[in-house]
């Protein structure tokens, strides 16, 4: 296996497709996505089918999708259709999150990227947007395990405007919120009063902060890079009513599938695979396919949010231009 070169000094190895490359060099909307929903959160072909329609919902909304991955040593910021297809057949690619990078880059292999280590490499190439369909947290059981989800620690450093319908059902939600109020993350939640909860609308809890007006969400998330740069801010959308699962079956589930989990001594980074299996199984394939419609309803979200954050700051800046002129 060839080692790629490195020397101090050396920026990252970041390949961006020509349609990223123009997007940010014309300052438009761009969305970053993960890949490890391609390889691991979905099967084949129902993965690729899901990747393809994200692209092509941000590009409905006027925005540049970019996803993102590693393919033999180099950070991919936004992959053609043959990368996704790669991608989508290969379910033993290895899963990445913001710790693995280094090996991965040092070994010249390749990887899907997870939620922390997407938002990682995001704000490397300057983007401002990422869509997901639900963020990792504090997992249940935490006071004894400290399981706690690296996605949570990606926020309070890379920056972003992260948009998700809140965190995954199989976590401890409650925990998670009051995580994310210490590390004094901003929450808010668009067009809706509480903290949804993945394929559910609601977590039970209500949002610290409820925003209806997309042009007063840019100006928010426009200040808070001021106020705290390295601060993500998250943005959270419920899925829509049709595609929700009901809260008490899916909590019967996850139930079922924590004793399973423990039964069988699953812990650790295979819980969540496990887990989100364990409740497909349980509800039918359901949630499966409500996954897949949470996916497409954030990225559609963010894809709206992303092009009118960049005519924001483009008014900013012809503003300004006015005003020194």
């Amino acid at each position: 296996m060839n080692t790629p070169p490195f020397s101090r000094g050396t920026a990252l190895p970041l390949r961006f497709s020509a349609e990223v490359k123009e997007a940010l060099a014309q300052q438009q909307a761009v969305v970053a996505l993960e890949s490890n929903v391609i390889c691991q959160g979905l099967d084949y072909p129902q993965n690729l089918q899901t990747a393809l329609a994200l692209e092509q919902k941000v590009r409905a909304k006027g925005a540049v999708p970019a996803t993102l991955a590693v393919l033999q040593g180099e950070i991919c910021v936004g992959l053609n259709n043959d990368e996704l297809a790669y991608l989508a057949t290969r379910p033993q690619t290895a899963k990445i999150s913001s710790r693995d990078l280094a090996f991965v880059l040092a070994s010249g292999s390749s990887g899907a990227t997870t939620v922390a280590c997407s938002l990682q490499i995001a704000a490397h190439a300057g983007i401002r947007f990422f869509a997901s369909a639900g963020l990792g947290g504090v997992h249940r059981g935490a006071q004894q395990t400290m399981d706690i989800s690296g996605d949570l620690i990606e926020l309070t450093r890379s920056g972003l405007a992260v948009v998700c319908a809140g965190a995954k059902n199989i976590l401890d939600l409650g925990l998670t919120l009051e995580f994310l109020e210490t590390h004094n993350v901003p929450v808010v939640s668009y067009q809706f009063d509480d903290f949804p909860a993945f394929y559910c609308r609601s977590s039970g809890f209500k949002a610290p902060k409820r925003l209806d007006d997309p042009q007063q969400l840019a100006a928010a998330i426009e200040w808070q890079k001021r106020i705290a740069p390295n601060l993500s801010m998250l943005i959270c959308t419920p899925t829509p009513e049709a595609d929700a699962l009901d809260a008490a079956a899916v909590e019967q589930a996850i139930k079922t599938a924590s004793l399973q989990a423990e039964q069988q001594g699953i812990s650790g980074n295979a819980i969540t695979r496990f887990m989100m299996k364990a409740v497909e199984q349980a509800t039918a394939g359901q949630s499966a396919r409500a996954n897949q419609a949470v996916l497409l309803h954030t990225t559609e979200v963010a894809a709206e949010l992303a092009v009118v954050h960049a005519r924001y700051c483009q008014q900013q800046q012809e503003q300004t231009a006015q005003a020194f002129g």
